[in-house]
C-alpha cells in the first residue's frame, strides 16, 4: 500500500512507512451503506489478547474495550454471575498482573477506575493554546472534502474528480481559507508546497513532529482514529482492491492530510514543542495492558462463563420421534433472528424439521436486478463470486422497466441539483405534505410486486450445476430423507427511512436479503437435468421432493411463498403441501411477533409490521442484538428449547461429513462472520463514541456510504446507539461471542492448526470454543491449543 521514495534516509523512510502501514492495517474496514456488512472493530488488535487490545486503543482513541464494573456488580449481586464463574475467569487469566484470589477480585468492582486518556495530538494541544477547538476546525474541513471525494453517486459535483485521495485533498486544500481565517496563516502555502505523494509527505511531517521510528506506529494509528468512519471507508478500499488482486493508497492519503496538519499547527505555534515531545514519547513507550485492562478481561470473561453455564444447561437430550418421512423441511439462515421463527415453525405440527446454514445457500453469486445496472455481490465479505445471476422479465416489460428506472434516477438528479434543488422545493414541496404526513403516521405505502426469478447467466452445465446444488445440500447435512415439500428460506428486512437498512437485511448476502440465493438454488434443485446428475454427488432426491424459496422479513416476521417460480404442474401437484406450509407459517409469524413485541418498547404484536413501515420509527426491530454463542450441531442439540433470539445455529452431523470438509468450512467462513457481528455489537454497545454511528435523530447520509451526526464532519460506522440501547438500558448485552461445535476435539483442532488467523481468534481470547457430545458441553478450547474436559450441567427446567 505504501511505496517508497528516495529522498529520505532509506532506513528511517522504510520504518517510518512500516510504521504507517502497520497503523493502517490497525483500522478496520467499513462498508458501505447500499451493502452493509459487520465487521470486527478489532481486526487489526486480533494478533493480541483483548486486554493489549484494550490498553492500545486506550492510547490510540482514548476508550477502553470493556464496560463499566457496575453492570457485572449488578449482574453478580442479582446472581447472574456465580462465585464459580468468577474463579474459573481468574485461573484462566494468563497475565501476572491478575489479583491473587477472589476477595482481591471483588474488591476492585467498586474501586473507581481512571478514564483512559489518549495522547494530545498537536490540535488537541493548539486548542488548548489558542481557545480555536482546532480538532473540530480539522474534523469539518476534512469532512468537507471528504463527502465530496468519497460520494458513490450522491452528489453531482465533486472535487477533482479521478484524482487520488493525496492530490485532490492538496487541490482542494490550498483553496480553502477556513484554516486561515480560523487562524492557522499560512495553511494554503504550506499544502501547495507539500511532498507530490503521500508517502513523502508523511516522511516529511513526521520529521517535522520529530517522530522516531518507536512512537510512529501508535501516533499514526491516533490519528487515523481521529479521522473516524473516514479512515474506515478507506481501509475498506483496501480491502476491495486486495480481494480484486491490487492495492488502494487512500488510507496513505488520508494519513498523509492528518500528518499535515499537525505539521502546520506545530510550525504555527513552536512554543507547543516540548509538551508535543511529552506526547510523543507517550507514545514510544510499549503498549502493555494495565492492571485495571487484566481486571476488567476477568470480569468480562466471568459475564460469558455466566452465560455459558445456562446456555450449557438448555441443551442436549434426545431427538423427538419424527414421522418415516418429515411433513415439511425448511432451511433457514443461521441468523439469530431465525432462531426464534424455527423455534416457532416446529411447534405447529409434527414432523416439521428446520435446518439452518449460511443464507446465501452456498452459491457465491454476483447479481444483476431487474431494471438495474448495478451488480450485487451477494455473498459473504470473505468470499469473492464465481457465478452471475440475473433476473430479468419478458423483454418488452424489462424494457419498459429500464426507461422507468432512468425517468426515476433523472428526476431524483434534478432534484438534487444545485440549481433546480431550490426551485423543486418551491414549486413541488407541498404536493409532498401527504406523503410525509402519511410517513410521520406509519402509513407509508409498502413496496409492490415480485422480481422476475433470477438465473445463472451464463448458465453452466447441468453437471456443474449439479455440483453446486449438491455441495449446498451438503453444506446443510441434506442429502436424504426428504419431505414431498422443502423450503429455502431466506430473509430480509422491509423497513422506511433507515440508512442502515442493509444492516438488518443478510449478512451472508453481502447486505442483501436472501430471497435470490435461496431462488436460485429452488431453481437448480427443480431442474430435471440438474436432478439428473445429482445421484452421482451422494444425493438422493425422490421424484415427488418440491424445492420451494421464500422469504423471511424479520421486521414483520410474515413469510412471502415465491409459488410463481414454479411450473404450474409442480405446484398443482404439491398444492396441498404449499397451503399447509401457508398456514404453518403464517401461526409461527404470529408467535414470533408476540414473542418479539415484549422486547421493543412500545410494541405490541399487532404493530410490528406498521412499525417497519414508519419513517420515523428508530427501532423498527432489534437487528442481531443480544446475539452470544454459534452452535454448529444436529438440530437436536436445540431443538424446543427457547435459545432468546441469541444463537446462530448451523446445523451439522460430523457423522457425515468425510474429511471433515464441511467442519473446515463452518469454522472458517460462517463462525468468523458471526464473531465479527458479535464484536461490531459489542464495540458499538461498550464504546459507542468511537466505533458507534451515534444518534439516528440526527444522521444525515453522506455520499450514499455512511453518516454523520448534524451536518458535517467525521463519518460515523457501526451501528446507531438505537440499534443497541432501548433509552433506558442496553438491550444487548457485550459478550464475547461462545462457538459450540459438536465434533471430535481432534477434527476441531485440526483445522485450526491449518488456519492460524482462525485459531488466533480463540488463543487470544476474542471467542470462546467449546466442544460438545451428544448435544452435551463436553470439553472447553484452551488458548495455545489442548482441551480441558466440562464437568456436566444440570439441565434447566
Amino acid at each position: 500500500m505504501f511505496m517508497k521514495q528516495t529522498d529520505f534516509a532509506p532506513a528511517r523512510m522504510s520504518a517510518l512507512l512500516g510504521a504507517a502501514e502497520a497503523a493502517a492495517r490497525a483500522i478496520p474496514p467499513a462498508f458501505p451503506l447500499d451493502a452493509t456488512v459487520a465487521v470486527n472493530p478489532f481486526m487489526g488488535q486480533a494478533g493480541e489478547t483483548p486486554a493489549a487490545a484494550s490498553a492500545r486503543l486506550a492510547r490510540t482513541a482514548g476508550v477502553r474495550l470493556f464496560g463499566p464494573r457496575a453492570r457485572i456488580a449488578a449482574e453478580i449481586a442479582a446472581g447472574r454471575i456465580a462465585d464459580e464463574d468468577l474463579v474459573e475467569a481468574l485461573i484462566a487469566c494468563p497475565s501476572s498482573l491478575k489479583p491473587a484470589d477472589l476477595g482481591l477480585l471483588k474488591s476492585r468492582l467498586g474501586a473507581p477506575r481512571p478514564e483512559p486518556e489518549a495522547p494530545p495530538t498537536v490540535a488537541d494541544l493548539a486548542a488548548q493554546r489558542t481557545g480555536v477547538d482546532w480538532p473540530a476546525v480539522i474534523e469539518r474541513c476534512v469532512g468537507l472534502w471528504a463527502a465530496g471525494h468519497f460520494d458513490r453517486g450522491q452528489a453531482l459535483w465533486l472535487p477533482a474528480p479521478g484524482a487520488d485521495a493525496w492530490a485532490s485533498w492538496r487541490g482542494w486544500a490550498a483553496r480553502d481559507l477556513t484554516p486561515e481565517i480560523a487562524g492557522l496563516a499560512g495553511f494554503c502555502a504550506h499544502v501547495s508546497a507539500a511532498p507530490d505523494t503521500p508517502e513523502r509527505a508523511i516522511c516529511r511531517a513526521a520529521d517535522a513532529l520529530e517522530l522516531d521510528e518507536a512512537a510512529a506506529e501508535t501516533a499514526f494509528h491516533r490519528l487515523l482514529m481521529d479521522l473516524g468512519g473516514w479512515a474506515q471507508h478507506a481501509r475498506w478500499l483496501l480491502w476491495r482492491a486486495e480481494q480484486e488482486g491490487g492495492t488502494d493508497r487512500t488510507l496513505a492519503g488520508l494519513l498523509a492530510i492528518r500528518l499535515t496538519w499537525e505539521e502546520a499547527l506545530l510550525a504555527r505555534h513552536p512554543d507547543l514543542a516540548e509538551r508535543w515531545r511529552a506526547a510523543a514519547v507517550a507514545h514510544a513507550a510499549p503498549t502493555a495492558p494495565s492492571i485495571e485492562d487484566v481486571i476488567d478481561w476477568i470480569l468480562q470473561d466471568a459475564a460469558e462463563r455466566a452465560f455459558q453455564r445456562r446456555l450449557a444447561a438448555r441443551l442436549g437430550g434426545a431427538a423427538p420421534a419424527s414421522p418415516a418421512r418429515p411433513a415439511l423441511q425448511a432451511a433457514f439462515c443461521i441468523d439469530v433472528r431465525s432462531e426464534p421463527f424455527r423455534r416457532a415453525l416446529e411447534s405447529q405440527a409434527p414432523g416439521i424439521e428446520t435446518i439452518g446454514c449460511a443464507g446465501f445457500f452456498g452459491l457465491p453469486v454476483a447479481h444483476l436486478p431487474h431494471a438495474s445496472d448495478v451488480v450485487e455481490a451477494r455473498l459473504p465479505a470473505l468470499l469473492r463470486p464465481t457465478l452471475s445471476s440475473v433476473a430479468r422479465a419478458p423483454e418488452p416489460r424489462e424494457r419498459a422497466a429500464r426507461i422507468k428506472a432512468r425517468a426515476i434516477r433523472a428526476w431524483g438528479r434534478f432534484r438534487q441539483a444545485a440549481v433546480s434543488s431550490f426551485a423543486f422545493v418551491e414549486a413541488a414541496g407541498p404536493a409532498y405534505g401527504g406523503k410525509l404526513l402519511a410517513g410521520a403516521f406509519g402509513r407509508a405505502a409498502k413496496d409492490g410486486g415480485l422480481e422476475p426469478a433470477p438465473r445463472l447467466d451464463p448458465a453452466p452445465d447441468p453437471a456443474a450445476r449439479a455440483k453446486a446444488a449438491a455441495s449446498a445440500l451438503a453444506a446443510m447435512g441434506l442429502t436424504k430423507g426428504f419431505a414431498r415439500l422443502v423450503l429455502l428460506v431466506g430473509h430480509g428486512a422491509r423497513m422506511t427511512n433507515n440508512p442502515h437498512e442493509s444492516a438488518y437485511r443478510c449478512g451472508a448476502c453481502g447486505g442483501h436479503d436472501g430471497a435470490v440465493s435461496a431462488r436460485l438454488l429452488a431453481g437448480l434443485l427443480n431442474d430435471p437435468e440438474t436432478r439428473a446428475h445429482l445421484p452421482a454427488h451422494g444425493v438422493e432426491l425422490p421424484d415427488d421432493t418440491l424445492f420451494l424459496a421464500a422469504l423471511h422479513e424479520t421486521t414483520t416476521d410474515e413469510a412471502i411463498l415465491f409459488e410463481s417460480d414454479l411450473p404450474a404442474a409442480r405446484a398443482a401437484a404439491h398444492a396441498a403441501e404449499i397451503g399447509r406450509a401457508r398456514g404453518w407459517l403464517a401461526a409461527a409469524g404470529r408467535q414470533v411477533r408476540a414473542e418479539r413485541a415484549l422486547r421493543l418498547p412500545g410494541a405490541t404484536p399487532d404493530t410490528l409490521a406498521a412499525r417497519a413501515r414508519d419513517w420515523a420509527e428508530v427501532r423498527p426491530e432489534w437487528g442481531l442484538a443480544g446475539c452470544a454463542a454459534f452452535i454448529a450441531a444436529p438440530r437436536a442439540a436445540t431443538a424446543g428449547k427457547d435459545l432468546g433470539g441469541r444463537a446462530f445455529l448451523h446445523s451439522y452431523d460430523w457423522r457425515g461429513d468425510k474429511g471433515f470438509a464441511t467442519l473446515e468450512l463452518i469454522l472458517t467462513a460462517p463462525v468468523v462472520v458471526a464473531g465479527w457481528i458479535s464484536l461490531q455489537y459489542y464495540a458499538s454497545a461498550v464504546a459507542p463514541e468511537v466505533f458507534g454511528a451515534g444518534n439516528k435523530l440526527i444522521h444525515n447520509v453522506v455520499g450514499g456510504i455512511g453518516v454523520v451526526e448534524g451536518n458535517g464532519g467525521r463519518l460515523r460506522a457501526g451501528l446507531p446507539w438505537q440499534a443497541v440501547h432501548d433509552g433506558e438500558r442496553l438491550a444487548h448485552e457485550p459478550l464475547r461471542l461462545t462457538v459450540l461445535v459438536e465434533a471430535p476435539r481432534e477434527a476441531i483442532s485440526d483445522v485450526l492448526a491449518r488456519h492460524p488467523q482462525v485459531a488466533a481468534l480463540f488463543d487470544n481470547g476474542w471467542l470462546h470454543l467449546m466442544q460438545l457430545e451428544d448435544g452435551r458441553v463436553a470439553a472447553r478450547y484452551r488458548p495455545g491449543g489442548g482441551w480441558r474436559a466440562e464437568a456436566p450441567v444440570a439441565a434447566a427446567a
